[in-house]
């Protein structure tokens, strides 16, 4: 395994950081049993599920979501 320090990491373009998140995030959602959840936090994310599920319209595409933050129109809203 590399050492690569915090600094180093800080030191990255934006994308390369983002790519960095994301492939943090994809092994950590390959192992969910690992992740334990709060009642209150699986008790709002049903909610949010329940909502979505209602409308589902109402939301924004995994694609438009990475798309906003990329080009940082998210700020705006």
């Amino acid at each position: 395994m590399h050492n690569i320090s915090i600094a180093d990491i800080l030191e990255l373009p934006v994308q390369e950081r983002i790519r960095l998140v994301e492939l943090i995030w994809d092994s950590v959602a390959a192992v969910p049993e690992a992740v334990k959840i709060s009642p209150a936090l699986k008790a709002e994310l049903e909610l949010r599920l329940a909502e979505f599920e209602a409308n589902p319209e109402s939301g924004y595409s995994w694609d438009q979501v990475k798309s906003r933050i990329n080009d940082g129109s998210w700020r705006t809203t």
